[in-house]
């Protein structure tokens, strides 16, 4: 399934965002950051059933992102909840991930493909990933150290992540000039 063709894209882009949101409101102690977090959680594992659901060829793969997020999203509301024994699904994400990341990564790497079809612009978003997520497992980090920019570092972190989600939910488009000898339109 080409990535253009992929169903429920964006709503599964946006309820990622608004767990970002409800990560960074409970590191910083604010209200209703446990509902926001529940309900981002919700949306995301229904979202992904419904997208599972609908897909019409279901490989081995499928069926393994569709365990990894399903028991991910569970136990992320178990966890909200104060459920106890989570560590079961822990077990299951930790063994659904690695089967994932040895199908899915390697075949990234492999594939001459999709390396080609990388510009200048990707690249430097992929960067802009990788430094944000350095920056929230730093701003965690150093959080537990009660270190005093770990908070700025750490939402600074979401905001990368957050915009690196985001930034395909509001494409820019390329201004076509219709007047071909670049007049200005008067009233």
């Amino acid at each position: 399934m080409s990535v253009s063709h992929k169903v429920l894209k964006m709503p599964i882009r946006v309820s990622i965002a608004i767990l970002l949101i409800g990560m960074l409101a409970q590191v910083l102690q604010w209200p209703y950051a446990s509902e926001i977090m529940l309900i981002a959680f919700g949306a995301l594992g229904i979202l992904y059933m419904i997208r599972f659901w609908k897909k019409t060829e279901k490989r081995f793969i499928d069926y393994v992102k569709l365990i990894l997020v399903v028991f991910w999203t569970t136990n992320g509301i178990f966890r909200i909840l104060d459920f106890s024994y989570t560590i079961v699904f822990q077990v299951i994400i930790a063994v659904s991930f690695l089967t994932w990341f040895v199908m899915e990564g390697t075949a990234y790497f492999l594939d001459e493909d999709r390396k080609a079809k990388n510009s200048l612009s990707q690249i430097l978003w992929n960067c802009a990933m990788v430094l944000g997520t350095l920056a929230i497992i730093c701003g965690s980090l150093l959080k537990i150290l009660n270190w005093d920019y770990a908070i700025p570092l750490f939402a600074g972190g979401i905001a990368i992540v957050g915009a690196y989600i985001l930034k395909d939910i509001f494409p820019l488009k390329s201004l076509k000039n219709e007047d071909g000898n670049h007049e200005e339109f008067q009233l």
